[in-house]
């Protein structure tokens, strides 16, 4: 038997692309992601929930020893792995070269046992090259990298349990608190308190389209900048409370017009006063890291942060690009050399500069030392070549990322910026006098293009962006040249409020804060959105007032923890054990038991004191008028003469929190109370029909009598329920008509008898739409108004159809046309009762939130399948205790506590030490990016 090296990755897509480049004597196989997590105490064996891991699943008083568990989902793949790795003689831990990949390598060790020598593979790219360099140079597994990772996960599970619970009782259940996800919830709180507490400033300024006068030459812009000397007020004047802030001019309304009129009309003359030419230049920007590439993506592709991870991975796991996750802008003298190949042969020899460009991290705390994110391989293949072999997403991001790294290593662009100053003679301008004005217009020649020959990064949105960055392009003019304004116009102008975040800016935040990873910022962006913490209106990321409360508990009560610099240094902590340079037992009970310098998370919790929940789920609005976060959202409270109860007030679900102001409170509590309009009253029962907006919207149901109240004594018979039924989506509660309302209330419709099955057909609205019904079987309708049309004929029709046969074309979203790697059979998108989702016929997952289904690609569909195919199918709950769900505890009742010591050895000396000294069971794969869930 020839000798077989058994190879394993996290990935099923890294797994055919490596084989071939591994060869023969290799097998590869994939662990699709962690196979062990820490359990959640709620399914830890009976016998340990009441001792020290009850509570967080961590022995929080014997060195932070964290359980382990294998769950269900991953039992068939270790199971795979063990029957492979008995026909090797040697195993290769080829898992990602982060701290992420490392504990996955070190769980992968402890679980399989393996008594073969057992080599750690890592490489940042998938080409032929990296990998036979890589295979040549393994290593050990890390400690400190696991250390460091185990640390985070386990400091997530502490601040996750202790928190969460507190906002479940005081703000709402379903919340959560994590590390990284409340810094993010009050980075976006505190902008819109900012955009709340903002006041505009109005001020006008004077436009003019200027021209030689001797009628050489064209128009150009130019704007008002000062009257008699003195500089008038732009934006930037003036500050959040609509102050001015200097000395500049204000200018009203009054003065505009009056030059505006003067300068058109020719009444005063316009001079070129001055002429100023400085040089211009600009650099390219670094190569992209994980949080650039997701800020770009997003300013240029429009792509969420979690799309772009995921298009990333594509390219990554396919060979086209470098390892995506990274806080590095640096490439190696490898990358250098091709980009400034490419760039001299498809731009020129003389845009590449003499030496070669090197860039530093900016970053508070740069994690493991990888390479920038580029295109793979020493010589990099171009869009156009690869365009024909990878998607829509994937080739715009690899073109995004391919026209970056080659504009790194290109020159400079040059030119310069010529910037006029025109004179006006006197105007007389009412309430200031007669004075001169000056207008200046400024605008930049490029000269030499450099780099923008390949890119430009994109801006973000500026603040009160001065009308001067406006570029011109200027005339040849001289100083003492005349000139007329052929147009003059007199605006006024009103400050803006800080802008509201966006993905984009959200991740640049965080990132120069120094607060999480660039590769978790996807999944806590998701996290946040799925709590319903803030909510998408165009790219802007809005706040829910549940935010507002979480926000306040968590600052008011605890304060240190959601502090941005406490919550960066954790960062730098964690770097630093990965480092080796800090014990990870000892920087924890530094966390939760306190310093002399932190009180610690246990006597944060343990001192909380009474927390007013009606206090911090309100928000003043104006004078007697209160904001409350109730049970079904927010509302206004507002005392009104005469009542002791207070009158509530919906909000409108799309009114933004800084759009409540006093006066649109004013407004809503001023406006008609929508009461319940009577339609009339049923001919068979004499009860009234109304009308009525409900939280779940509006509908039509019958007003029943007061029951009568039964003798003393006897129990009081069950309430009849009245009979309710939704409006149609095309119907309007004003204009609903008596006849509509009888005819949704005596739904379900039978539509007639089928004799063939002896069973009635009946039509009828549904949770997921209109449908017919016969016995068991059900088959949907086109449209609600078919529950009155359809007569017995056509529903037989429909019946007679296979149940999905009239959707099929529909379903269908996405057709890969080529087989998955382990069923052989095709892979599809399709939109399901429930969603689109991914299928080979045989497994089906839905596509991940975030995702846009149409452009899933083939490697990620296969990948997600793979996923689900591991976890097995869904186990149906039970009210009875699963008999074996003690054998792992038993297993465990004799393993003492795992030690630092042990760890830190070499790979081999630590599979032997933690397989006999842990209390670690095996689990699926906790993503880094649920850090905020728990």
């Amino acid at each position: 038997m020839s000798p077989s090296k058994l190879v394993i990755v996290e990935s099923p897509t890294k797994v055919k692309s490596i084989s071939k480049y591994l060869g023969e004597g290799y097998e590869v196989l994939a662990s699709v992601g962690h196979i062990r997590d820490l359990v959640e105490p709620k399914n830890l064996p009976a016998e340990l929930k009441k001792g020290p891991f009850g509570k967080f699943s961590v022995n929080v008083d014997d060195g932070f020893e964290p359980y382990y568990v294998v769950s269900d989902s991953k039992k068939k793949t270790v199971a795979e792995l063990k029957r492979a790795l008995k026909n090797a003689d040697e195993l290769i831990l080829a898992t990602d070269e982060d701290r992420e990949g490392e504990a996955i390598a070190w769980h992968l060790l402890e679980v399989l046992k393996p008594k073969v020598p057992v080599k750690r593979m890592v490489f940042h790219e998938i080409t032929e090259e990296a990998i036979t360099a890589a295979k040549d140079k393994t290593r050990d597994i890390d400690a400190h990298l696991v250390d460091a990772q185990e640390t985070r996960r386990i400091l997530d599970r502490l601040y996750g349990y202790e928190i969460s619970p507190v906002l479940w009782r005081k703000v709402g259940t379903g919340l959560s608190a994590g590390r990284v996800q409340s810094a993010a919830t009050r980075l976006v709180v505190e902008r819109e308190r900012e955009r709340r507490a903002f006041i505009a400033a109005s001020y006008w300024g004077v436009d003019v389209e200027a021209l030689p006068a001797d009628g050489t030459g064209y128009a150009f812009p130019a704007r008002l900048v000062r009257v008699d000397d003195k500089r008038i007020a732009t934006g930037r004047d003036f500050d959040d409370h609509g102050t001015l802030k200097g000395n500049a001019l204000v200018l009203g309304e009054a003065p505009a017009k009056a030059i505006a009129t003067a300068l058109e009309s020719g009444t005063s003359k316009l001079t070129v006063s001055s002429l100023e030419t400085k040089p211009y230049t600009r650099r390219p920007a670094a190569p992209f890291t994980t949080s650039t590439l997701q800020q770009e993506a997003a300013r240029k592709l429009r792509f969420t942060a979690r799309q772009t991870m995921s298009v990333a991975q594509s390219l990554y796991e396919n060979g086209h690009i470098t390892y995506m996750r990274t806080d590095s802008p640096a490439l190696s003298s490898q990358a250098v050399n091709a980009a400034r190949t490419q760039a001299a042969k498809l731009y020129g020899a003389e845009t590449v500069p003499e030496k070669p460009r090197v860039y530093g991290t900016k970053s508070k705390g740069a994690q493991e030392a990888h390479e920038a994110i580029r295109p793979s391989g020493s010589e990099f293949q171009t869009p156009s070549e690869l365009r024909s072999k990878l998607s829509p997403n994937d080739f715009k991001l690899y073109e995004l990322i391919w026209k970056r790294t080659i504009a790194s290593q290109m020159a400079d662009a040059k030119g310069h910026t010529a910037t006029v100053t025109i004179a006006s003679e006197a105007i007389e301008l009412p309430e200031l006098g007669t004075a001169p004005v000056e207008l200046q217009s400024s605008g930049t020649v490029i000269t030499f293009r450099g780099f923008l020959a390949a890119y430009e990064e994109g801006q973000d949105e500026a603040r009160n962006a001065d009308a001067s960055a406006k570029e011109a392009k200027l005339p040849e003019l001289s100083e003492g040249q005349a000139l007329e304004a052929s147009e003059a116009t007199a605006g006024v102008h009103e400050t803006t409020p800080p802008p509201r975040y966006t993905e984009a800016s959200l991740v640049k935040a965080l990132d120069e804060l120094g607060i999480g990873r660039p590769s978790t910022y996807a999944a806590i962006i998701a996290t946040i959105q799925d709590r319903g913490y803030v909510t998408n209106r165009g790219s802007a990321l809005v706040p829910s007032w549940t935010a507002f409360s979480v926000v306040r508990l968590l600052e008011e009560h605890f304060h240190d923890l959601v502090e941005y610099d406490f919550t960066a240094a954790m960062e730098a902590d964690l770097d630093r054990i990965a480092a080796g340079e800090r014990e990870r037992v000892d920087w924890l009970n530094g966390f939760y038991f306190g310093t002399d310098d932190h009180r610690g998370l246990r006597a944060v919790v343990d001192n909380l004191g009474d927390i007013d929940a009606r206090e911090v789920n309100s928000v003043s609005i104006a004078d007697g008028v209160t904001l409350r976060i109730g049970r079904y959202g927010p509302y206004l409270e507002v005392l009104e003469d005469g009542s002791e109860t207070p009158r509530r007030i919906n909000i409108p679900q799309d009114l933004a929190p800084d759009e409540l102001t006093a006066e649109k409170a004013k407004e809503l509590i001023e406006a008609p109370i929508v009461t319940d309009r009577v339609l009339g009253n049923d001919p068979e029962t004499g009860h009234p029909i109304v009308v009525k907006d409900g939280r779940f919207g509006p509908y039509v149901t019958e007003v029943l009598p007061e029951p009568e109240q039964p003798a003393t004594g006897r129990k009081k018979a069950a309430a009849v329920k009245p009979r309710t039924a939704s409006l149609f989506k095309s119907m309007v509660p004003e204009q609903v008509t008596f006849e509509q309302a009888l005819q949704l209330l005596s739904l379900p419709r039978i539509v007639g008898h089928d004799d063939e099955h002896d069973a009635d057909i009946t039509a009828q609205n549904g949770r997921y739409g209109p449908y017919l019904k016969r016995g068991t079987e059900t088959r949907s309708l086109p449209s609600e108004d078919a529950i009155f049309e359809i007569d017995l004929a056509g529903a037989q029709e429909l019946f007679a159809q296979p149940k999905y046969a009239s959707r099929q074309s529909k379903t269908v979203i996405k057709d890969y046309e080529q087989p998955d790697p382990v069923s052989g059979k095709t892979v599809k998108v399709k939109d399901g009762r429930f969603g689109p989702y991914i299928t080979d016929g045989e497994t089906n997952v839905t596509v991940p939130r975030g995702e846009n289904p149409e452009e899933v690609t083939f490697e990620r569909a296969v990948e997600l399948i793979a996923e689900k195919r591991a976890k097995g199918p869904v186990k149906k709950r039970t009210t009875t205790k699963k008999p074996a769900a003690k054998k792992p505890a038993a297993k465990k009742t004799t393993a003492a506590k795992k030690t630092t010591a042990a760890k830190k050895t070499t790979a081999a000396k630590k599979t032997t030490a933690k397989s006999t000294t842990t209390k670690r069971a095996t689990a699926a794969k906790a993503t880094p990016a649920n850090e905020g869930t728990e």
